[in-house]
């Protein structure tokens, strides 16, 4: 560390000691012509960096989810099924796109956990369920989610409202009117309330 410090040190002072014994025309040279060039190369290796960091990424995310589809696929464990379908949702940003050949599978354990997990302390996993089952555009289960729109717990309520929205369910717009109007939680009458911009 100390080396490195002490090295950049002399190259700077050398640097300096060689700029002010250059001549005029020499430091004109460089700064119109030498260093706008460097910091133009500058830029494009920076930025070349960044793509190439962003594909890196990419293919590392594409991979994993490649291993957690399998490991989903393998799995009979109804809760082991679920923590790594959620794992699965959280990997690929809410979307749907990538995850197209285990949406259905994903969707029946969303559908089990959402109407078995029952008592106060399971409606965390409750709206987990409900909101993915909106990522992975399950239809079906769009009465289940008006129905949860009732809920005693917000959280499952604005997760429902989340998962409407997400598929644009316009057959839920009047109910979901009726949630951002009168639920007395905010954050449920805020999700009702972008769920049913979506459908315009």
């Amino acid at each position: 560390m100390v080396t490195t410090a002490l090295t950049l040190l002399a190259v700077i002072v050398g640097g300096l000691w060689v700029w002010h014994h250059l001549d005029f025309d020499t430091q004109d040279f460089f700064v119109d012509d030498v260093v706008p060039v460097l910091l133009l190369a500058a830029a494009v290796t920076l930025s070349t960096l960044a793509v190439i960091r962003r594909i890196r990424r990419a293919r590392q995310r594409t991979g994993r989810r490649a291993n957690l589809m399998r490991a989903f696929s393998l799995e009979h464990t109804p809760g082991k099924r679920f923590d790594l379908a959620i794992e699965l949702i959280e990997l690929n940003r809410y979307r749907l796109a990538g995850l197209e050949s285990v949406a259905r599978d994903m969707a029946e354990v969303f559908t089990a956990v959402f109407q078995r997990s029952t008592g106060d302390k399971a409606h965390r996993r409750r709206g987990m369920a409900a909101s993915s089952l909106g990522v992975v555009q399950h239809r079906d289960s769009i009465p289940l989610l008006m129905k949860a729109l009732d809920d005693d717990h917000a959280y499952v309520r604005g997760c429902a409202a989340l998962a409407l929205g997400r598929m644009r369910a316009v057959e839920a717009k009047a109910k979901l009117e009726d949630t951002m109007k009168e639920d007395w939680d905010q954050t449920v009458r805020s999700r009702s309330r972008e769920a049913v911009e979506r459908m315009r």
